[in-house]
């Protein structure tokens, strides 16, 4: 049961147990922890200061995820009549009150599931604000203290601002805000073509908006393989959504007709509505009275999770190490287990990055610019149009790109563009756990057909012995 301490009594209750850990956020990496303390036999409390599932569940992963489903059945009836599918009114719009209402429903049941799984666990819940105090004690909304051995601080991220574009009169949204809008925006412009740019991209595009973006980077999706970048934009193009690369916002009006944005040379784009999603940053208001080793305004962490104040953990967003929830997932459980006397060191090198656009993106380990640098390599790519469910399915854009070290065959990165590739990374980033070279990937039996029979392909033309492709010259 979730303890409100804003209905404790008058002045500040101390709580007579001592708790193996204390867990600040309910996030991925917090409630993950929480559980993996107790499932070691640790008494474990919680504190969340908003609703438990922290922004993955809240505010990112789920609600964009459902948001783009819809997208994607949009679409698919948009383009049914080319399968023998006769529609008779094709027309096709969004009901953001029950879009909306829907999503909440995905999230309530999820958020009320955590809570359950924390309960069966015997974990404390406070909600309320954390503050970290010395002496591994920690406060909630100043009226309840508590004091824990061990400390796990999984406080998160927040959208970052370009304090630069703040004018009274205009408001911007951010990744929060723009899941809660009630009418679809004419004409949305985006700053920002990272992961949660190119997906709101999709998600209004699809719902009837106009959308622009405007990236500084050359590229959309800059940080991934530039196969990946430029498949995307061509994707964008025959979607309708136009994309300013190599662009900076410099200042932004309103008038009648709605914002103007100008960008310099590169002119000016008309907009009802502004996207800000230029990245997040670590939420440290938890930690203002302790002296934490900070790095580039995250939370410093070594390879056991653990700040440079002993017995204080840091895992997930706060770290910076990798802001992604499934790395979050591994960071808790990793904290916890540390913080319960064992000793685990996290490797994140296999960390499968996911866009959820349409078609898919998803991507392990090296870029091929960053494995030309290391090693003398190997590629093979098989594409989706010689697949043969996609095909039948209607989705042969895309590709599966396999990078390996032309010295022994390891698997140096995987990067795909098309349909399951969020489903396909994991086989490829557990080969690459197991060090499994090209040369056995390739003979692995997959089912017929599958889309991941692109992997194995892809795989085999490493080494030029792909079936389904002309010899390599």
């Amino acid at each position: 049961m979730v303890t409100d301490v804003t209905m404790s009594k008058e002045g500040m209750d101390g709580e007579n147990d001592v708790f193996d850990v204390i867990v600040i956020g309910g996030g991925p990496a917090g409630y993950v922890a929480a559980i993996k303390a107790a499932q070691l036999g640790g008494k474990a409390a919680l504190i969340e200061k908003d609703t438990l599932g922290g922004t993955c569940l809240n505010r990112g992963c789920i609600p964009t995820k459902t948001y783009l489903k819809n997208a994607e059945i949009m679409e698919q009836i948009q383009q049914a009549v080319k399968r023998g599918i006769m529609i008779e009114n094709p027309t096709v719009q969004i009901d953001m009150y029950k879009a909306a209402a829907y999503k909440n429903s995905v999230v309530t049941a999820l958020t009320s599931g955590i809570e359950g799984l924390l309960e069966t666990y015997g974990i404390s819940m406070y909600k309320g604000v954390g503050k970290l105090l010395e002496n591994r004690e920690v406060l909630v909304d100043n009226r309840v203290l508590l004091k824990g051995k061990k400390i796990i601080l999984a406080t998160g991220s927040k959208p970052m601002e370009l304090s630069r574009l703040k004018k009274e009169g205009i408001e911007l949204l951010d990744s929060d805000k723009i899941l809660d809008l009630k009418e679809v925006p004419k004409r949305l412009a985006i700053i920002g073509g990272g992961v949660i740019g190119v997906e709101m991209a999709m998600i209004y595009r699809a719902y009837g908006s106009k959308v622009t973006m405007i990236e500084m980077a050359d590229a959309i999706l800059p940080k991934m393989d530039k196969d990946i970048s430029s498949t995307l934009l061509k994707v964008f193009k025959k979607k309708g959504i136009k994309v300013i690369a190599s662009a900076q916002v410099e200042d932004i009006e309103k008038n009648e007709e709605g914002l103007i944005l100008r960008l310099g040379e590169k002119g000016e784009v008309q907009a009802d509505e502004v996207l800000v999603s230029v990245g997040r940053m670590a939420d440290l208001d938890a930690v203002s009275h302790i002296p934490l080793e900070l790095e580039a305004g995250r939370v410093w962490v070594n390879e056991y999770m653990e700040t440079s104040v002993s017995g204080i953990y840091a895992p997930g967003d706060v770290n910076g190490r990798n802001m992604l929830a499934h790395a979050a997932f591994k960071m808790g459980e990793v904290a916890a287990e540390n913080a319960m006397g064992h000793r685990v060191a996290l490797n994140l090198n296999m960390v499968p990055s996911c866009v959820y656009t349409t078609p898919e993106i998803a991507a392990v380990g090296l870029t091929e610019e960053e494995a030309r640098k290391k090693y003398d390599i190997l590629i093979g790519k098989f594409f989706f149009g010689a697949n043969g469910r996609a095909l039948a399915s209607g989705e042969k854009v895309g590709f599966v790109k396999v990078i390996a070290d032309k010295a022994y065959g390891e698997i140096l990165g995987v990067h795909i563009l098309g349909p399951g590739a969020t489903e396909i990374i994991n086989e490829a980033a557990a080969l690459m756990d197991m060090q499994i070279t090209v040369y056995e990937a390739s003979q692995i039996i997959h089912g017929h057909p599958t889309y991941s029979e692109a992997f194995m392909e892809a795989c085999a033309d490493c080494i030029g012995k792909s079936i389904h492709l002309p010899p390599k010259i």
